[in-house]
């Protein structure tokens, strides 16, 4: 069975399937904030999406970073890593790429255990 959790009309912010949660790429509620209050905002939204569908950051399997601003890479690793279970680090990737609005500094998808 697959489960959808917040879903609009183009897409679902998370999608359980086969024991595992896929969360859509999140960005920060506040478009003009610095990175670190962005990327505090974002993990914040995807440990709120892990626990409406079951799960918690500390089964995390996977998390993909994307900043348009690489130079952004070690202030967003400050906040990341003071975040994430030290314990249980998911595999992780992190990328520039051009994101839909130029005042985002970072979005983020993950993937979890339920």
């Amino acid at each position: 069975m697959i489960k959808y959790f917040q879903s609009g009309s183009r897409m679902s912010q998370a999608v359980v399937y086969g024991g595992l949660v896929h969360i859509a790429g999140q960005v920060a509620d506040d478009r003009r904030a610095g990175i670190e209050s962005q990327t505090s905002d974002v993990l914040a939204k995807v440990e709120a999406l892990l626990a409406e569908a079951g799960s918690s950051k500390s089964k995390l399997v996977a998390v993909n970073i994307f900043l348009p601003q690489i130079g952004d890479f070690e202030a967003m690793n400050s906040i990341y890593d003071a975040w994430v279970d030290p314990q249980r680090l998911p595999a992780r990737a992190c990328v520039e790429a051009r994101l839909a609005d130029p005042d985002l500094r970072i979005e983020v998808t993950a993937v979890a255990a339920v």
